[in-house]
């Protein structure tokens, strides 16, 4: 680990999971010119997806919040695979936040913040970005949150 970003991870205490597998018909990332698209990641530990639920509906702002970190975390890994370097990421362009909403719950900002302040707390200033936060029915496995991501890479 001898990248900024790493060293910034570490001071973090901050491990990487490992960039999960596609499920489906797609790829986890596309480079196309210096824009990286990373496919939509879920709460995914260890043992598979984390933080089934709803939000307003059994699970709480903070639970939801959790849940977008760790989306963001999968995000940074499917990042890492696919530069090689962290410090490759020139700046973190655009994130999108589906949240699994109960038909009144209208905090899905919130929630999606559990990600964006990752993405500011190891990036800086690189890590500021657009973002749109939605709330949706239902998400796979029942998790409580999704995010994807575009970055600007070197």
């Amino acid at each position: 680990m001898s990248g900024t970003v790493d060293r910034r991870l570490a001071e973090l205490n901050i491990a990487l999971p490992v960039p999960s597998t596609p499920q489906a018909n797609y790829v986890p990332f596309v480079q196309a010119g210096n824009l990286l698209f990373l496919s939509g990641q879920v709460p995914n530990g260890p043992n598979g997806p984390e933080f089934k639920g709803k939000l307003g509906a059994g699970f709480d702002i903070a639970q939801g919040q959790q849940a977008a970190r760790l989306c963001a975390l999968n995000l940074i890994a499917q990042a890492k695979s696919a530069t090689g370097d962290l410090d490759r990421v020139v700046r973190v362009v655009k994130l999108t936040g589906f949240v699994n909403s109960a038909p009144d719950f209208v905090d899905q900002p919130k929630v999606v913040n559990g990600a964006s302040d990752l993405f500011v707390e190891i990036f800086g200033d690189k890590g500021r970005h657009a973002r749109s936060a939605v709330g949706v029915a239902s998400l796979p496995s029942g998790v409580a949150v999704e995010v994807e991501a575009i970055f600007e890479v070197a």
